[in-house]
Order: structure tokens, then sequence, then C-alpha cells
């Protein structure tokens, strides 16, 4: 389906410079697009390529606009964010083009009589939904999903197939969990007694706020008593890790494969890179971003961009280094042994 470039501005905003009855049927990139597409600058070093692209339109900065403007030809949409603009734009034209659930429950799926189900709801096929449960309006929970005894599923949220939401969980309104994501299993939750390990119960659940996504594959462990909390608009990336007890902060975000350990309590507008690795019981501040990779050891006080790994280099020089490193300590001694003698002769001579 098409929109005018008129319908989208004032929809979205932005100034227009240009024909506003233009039809367009999508986003793609500069060197993509066409006269039915729209197309986006969001980094100045594009600015040659946005000037000879054959796009419809072109989402820019004023500062872009005033340098690409008079060599484009096509219409301008001048926003103050263009990376904003290009993501609510293409949210657009994906719910133009979008397949639209119809609701009801699938007749292969089981929906106890004691939880609610809105009529607006969709219930794919094998999906299970267990006594107490309830499920909001215009939900969609997709095949073979299961939501357990008295949890609840706030409005609008979506559940891809496959989706594990197990008994006490709550997610708020407008959420997105990808297939294969695993909400509510038991924390690892161990006293050791004379060698043994002895399960401790976890008796907590989980709660999520609104406008939450959580990638494909992530688990989420329940609280050992209290809950885990993860706060509104936070972003959890394919295969991540949280701890039970953890509490996430609103709008932080976390690219894929990121573990956060047991009690961690991490701040909001934070950013963690791939693989970012957050040790039990640490507090991170608010607006604290942790490069890809890195390991959080200690709490982090202040906002910030923190880097915990050793450069990558050629293995035979990452060996050399490694022996450096760990004669540290000896080396520590021989210095302060040296300084001493330093200061014993300079007496001396006085």
């Amino acid at each position: 389906m098409s929109t005018r470039l008129g319908d989208l501005v004032e929809r979205l905003g932005g100034r227009l410079i240009g024909d506003a009855d233009k039809q367009v049927v999508g986003i793609a990139p500069l060197s993509d697009a066409d006269a039915s597409h729209i197309t986006f600058l969001s980094n100045p070093k594009f600015r040659t390529q946005a000037a000879q692209t054959r796009a419809a339109a072109l989402i820019l900065s004023a500062a872009d606009d005033e340098v690409v403007g008079p060599a484009y030809p096509g219409a301008r949409i001048v926003a103050a964010n263009p990376y904003a603009y290009f993501a609510r734009a293409a949210q657009y034209f994906a719910l133009l083009n979008a397949h639209v659930p119809v609701p009801g429950i699938h007749r292969t799926a089981f929906v106890d009589p004691e939880a609610q189900v809105s009529a607006s709801a969709s219930i794919g096929p094998h999906a299970a939904i267990e006594a107490g449960a309830w499920v909001g309006e215009d939900c969609v929970i997709g095949a073979g999903c299961v939501i357990g005894r008295n949890a609840r599923v706030g409005a609008k949220t979506r559940f891809h197939p496959r989706v594990t939401f197990l008994d006490g969980c709550r997610i708020g309104e407008r959420g997105i969990v990808h297939s294969g994501a695993v909400i509510g299993a038991d924390g690892f939750g161990f006293a050791n007694e004379s060698g043994k390990w002895i399960k401790i119960p976890q008796t907590g659940a989980v709660t999520i706020g609104d406008d939450v996504e959580i990638g494909a594959n992530t688990t989420i462990d329940r609280g050992a008593l209290a809950d885990t909390v993860i706060e509104d608009g936070v972003k959890l990336d394919n295969q991540i890790q949280i701890g039970h007890n953890c509490q996430i902060g609103a709008h932080t975000a976390m690219a894929g494969c990121v573990g956060v350990a047991g009690s961690a309590i991490i701040g909001k507008h934070c950013t963690f890179g791939g693989a970012a690795m957050v040790l039990g019981h640490l507090t991170i501040a608010d607006n604290v971003h942790i490069s890809s990779g890195s390991m959080v050891s200690r709490s982090i006080n202040e906002p910030g961009q923190y880097t915990g790994f050793y450069p990558l280099a050629k293995n035979a020089e990452w060996e050399k280094s490694a022996v450096i490193v760990r004669n540290l300590p000896s080396m520590r001694e021989k210095i302060r042994e040296l300084e001493k003698n330093i200061k014993s002769l300079g007496e001396d001579k006085e």
C-alpha cells in the first residue's frame, strides 16, 4: 500500500519541501531507493550519496538540507532526528502492510475455563493458557505459546510463536516478545551444605512494564522472593540472560548475548554492547554505557562510557603481554625497593 508524503508528514511531523501528493510505498537505503521510496540521511559522511539517490523523498536534518538540498531533485522532509523519523516512518509502512490477526481462539488452543481472554485477542494454534491467566485487549498470542497460571498479559502485547510465560509473571501494554523467549523460569538459587547443593524455591515472579521488547531465546528468571523487574521501554536483544531479582531501569537497551547475574540493579537509559557481562549484586547508575565484551565487576556510580577488555592482538603478542601482567606483583615490589634505595642515596648525600 502507498501513502501521500503530505499524509505521512501530517502524521509524523517534520517540514516537507516538495510535492505533498507524491505517493510512496516504503523506505529503502540511499543506494537502493527508487522513485517509489523514501530514504534517509542520518550521517553527514553520506551527503554525496544522498544528493545522488533516486528516491522520491529524503529525510534529513536542517544542517544536511543546507548542503544536500540544492543538489537533490526530490522532496525533502526536514526533521530534528532523521534516524528516529525513519524508525517511525518504517513503523507506519509496516502497519499499512501488516497481516491483521483475526480475533478469537484457535480450535487447537487450550484455554482453561478459569482464564480470562479478551474477545479482541488472537490465540494461535496449540497455545496453552492456564487457570487464572489474563490476556488483554488486542493481544496476539502466537502458535505454541504457554501462559502460566495467574500470569497477566497487557493490551496490544504480542507473543511470537513458542514464547513461554510462566506462572504469576506480568507484562504491560504494547510489549513484543520474540520466539523462544522464556520468562519466569527458576532463578539459579542454591545453598551449599557439606558440599551438596540445596535448591532454594524461587517464589517471586517477573514484572515487565509497558513498551518492552524481548528478543528471541532470551531468558528472564523469576525472583527468589521478590520479583525480577523490567521497567518501561526496555529493549532486550536475542539470547540475553537476566538473572533472578535483577532490576533493569526504564529505556535501557542490551545487545545480543549480554548476561546479567542475579540481584544486579541497572539504572535508566543505559546501553550494553553485545556479550557484555554484569556480575551479581552490583548497582549501575543511570546513563551508563558499557562497551561490547566488557565485564562489569564492580558497581558504577557515575554516568559515562565504560570499557573493560584488553585490545585484540596477535596471539604471540598477547602471550608476551600476559607474561608481563602475571609478573606485575613482583615488578611492583622491585620498583618499591628501588624507590627506597634511591631515597636512601638522596638522604646520604644530604
